[in-house]
């Protein structure tokens, strides 16, 4: 059940890119559309999480939480919606896996954590393979909106990576309060505020509502993407440990790339196959450490379940 478990949210995060690409060619103003996904994914998980007593509702106005929201979601899926009306759903599921790489550059600049060897090596591969995506189009190509959102998705994976710090500084104050719970609250913040940027900055088409393509892509992304595949992330750090669940960020991204040439037409070239390949090298070697300490975790595991039987 684990790894089943583990396979479904690898298709579930790899299809939300060309889902998110789907719905803005529809018309779907980004900012709205990422706003109403989040919040109405949210407000059902807190309401099932009020209902089985696994949170409280005072919490919900609890304002060290909002931090998490900024990060996590608002920042995060404000600049990958934007994005993705420039770039291709493959190349934003690419740069998004570069999130751990900027996790670690914010715990050894900002909380001055000393990394590792091949931590530093594993960033300088995942920035080169950045360069190798890039690059190319910045030579040939005239669309100054693509660059921009290019960047415009790196700055959100900075967002991503300061919440995600954030977000376990919550899980220490509250650890009376279900993680699924917290992460429903931290989605309904960042959707108040996706909501309030669309307020201010765009206008809702509502032909565009109307259309089963528009519908059809922000309902998959509400239950499928957010509700599932979130579960399914949650579920997994229960039962296992919480490095194995974030490992979605290598897999998923080939995925993302491989339906958006599929089934969306998205050209492939090998500058772009070069630069992912060297990100997800680049990731790997960025958790090297964790990947090790986990294997020796489970050995020492395994040597004290033996000995526990020999005796």
């Amino acid at each position: 059940m684990v790894w089943l478990g583990y396979a479904v949210m690898c298709l579930i995060f790899g299809t939300t890119f060309l889902m998110i690409k789907v719905g803005i060619d529809a018309g779907l103003p980004p900012f709205l559309s990422a706003g109403v996904r989040f919040l109405l994914a949210g407000a059902i998980i807190f309401v099932w999480a009020l209902a089985t007593g696994k949170v409280r509702f005072s919490l919900l106005w609890r304002k060290d939480l909002l931090p998490t929201g900024i990060g996590l979601t608002f920042g995060t899926f404000a600049t990958l919606y934007w994005a993705e009306q420039h770039v291709s759903s493959g190349l934003a599921a690419i740069l998004s896996a570069t999130g751990p790489i900027f996790l670690l550059l914010i715990q050894s600049i900002v909380l001055r954590s000393k990394a590792s060897r091949s931590s530093v090596i594993g960033c300088v591969l995942g920035f080169a393979g950045v360069g190798l995506l890039v690059a190319p189009n910045l030579s040939v190509e005239t669309n100054v909106l693509w660059v921009v959102g290019c960047a415009a998705i790196l700055v959100g994976e900075l967002f991503y990576a300061s919440g995600a710090l954030y977000a376990k500084r919550a899980l220490v104050r509250y650890p009376e309060t279900s993680p699924l719970a917290l992460n429903a609250i931290q989605m309904m913040h960042g959707g108040i505020l996706l909501f309030v940027l669309s307020l201010f900055t765009e206008r809702v088409p509502m032909e565009a509502l109307a259309t089963g393509q528009g519908i059809g892509a922000l309902l998959y992304l509400t239950v499928v993407g957010s509700m599932m595949g979130h579960s399914l992330f949650y579920w997994l750090v229960a039962r296992t440990n919480p490095f194995f669940p974030t490992t979605w960020l290598y897999i998923s991204p080939l995925i993302a790339f491989a339906l958006g040439a599929l089934l969306y037409g998205e050209a492939v070239t090998w500058g772009a196959v070069a630069g992912g390949i060297t990100i997800i090298v680049g990731i790997l070697l960025v958790n090297l450490d964790a990947i090790l300490g986990v294997r020796s975790a489970k050995r020492t595991q395994g040597a004290a379940v033996q000995a526990k039987q020999a005796g």
